[in-house]
């Protein structure tokens, strides 16, 4: 791993061919690509909603591999002044951390 990128970091993972950013846990990261359990940020409000009324969810986190040519960026997840880490979103929606939600 890398420094700052350990086991069970929230990150957000932006890839190209094709365009897709991804909310989640990195699982590994090794110089053949990165492995995590993540959700399209495309669903991310949805999938927040549907955990928070306890619905069954027709979203979740999914674990992927994605190959290194297609990962463009990799950010961890933090807040940014008054901007909120998806992390914190989740908790203020949900009511509990997404560490907790997710065993870890």
């Amino acid at each position: 791993m890398i420094e700052g990128f350990d086991k069970h970091a929230l990150v957000i993972v932006n890839l190209v061919s094709p365009k897709e950013k991804f909310f989640g846990v990195l699982v590994a990261l090794s110089p053949a690509g990165i492995t995590a359990r993540a959700v399209n940020l495309d669903s991310f409000d949805d999938w927040v909603r549907e955990v928070a009324r306890g619905e069954e969810s027709n979203l979740d986190l999914i674990t992927m591999f994605v190959p290194l040519f297609r990962v463009e960026r990799i950010f961890l997840d933090e807040p940014l002044g008054a901007i909120r880490s998806y992390a914190q979103r989740f908790e203020d929606s949900v009511g509990t951390t997404l560490a907790k939600y997710l065993g870890l």
